[in-house]
């Protein structure tokens, strides 16, 4: 009977066959488990630098406003629909998901009168 009660003990320890984990995958599971979901910040450096910045179809500010000194577009949780514009200027789109970093997207718009002045 005695041999049994060391069996289970052994089992419930989770001992029986199997290797502790590294205490570096330890502390990894412990700051996931803490983690809020990701988030970022973006900063951006475009030209020129007053176009107009669209967070999900919201305008944000300039571009200036976003150049990561001091700060730079707040973006929470999931996929954003990031579109820089200017009249005169071919607008910028793009796609953003954070990943909790900060990123840094530069952008050049495009002029959207040809060079001999009409249309393009």
């Amino acid at each position: 009977m005695r041999g049994a009660w060391l069996a289970v003990a052994v089992a419930a320890s989770g001992c029986a066959g199997r290797e502790r984990e590294p205490e570096s995958v330890a502390k990894a599971r412990e700051l996931m488990a803490g983690a809020g979901k990701p988030s970022g910040d973006l900063a951006l450096r475009c030209e020129p630098e007053d176009a107009e910045v669209y967070l999900d179809g919201v305008l944000q500010g300039l571009c200036s406003d976003f150049t990561g000194s001091p700060k730079g577009l707040s973006v929470g949780v999931g996929l954003h629909h990031i579109e820089v514009k200017k009249r005169g200027f071919w607008p910028y789109t793009t796609y953003y998901e954070p990943s909790g970093a900060r990123a840094r997207l530069t952008i050049q718009l495009r002029s959207a009168v040809a060079p001999g002045g009409g249309a393009p």
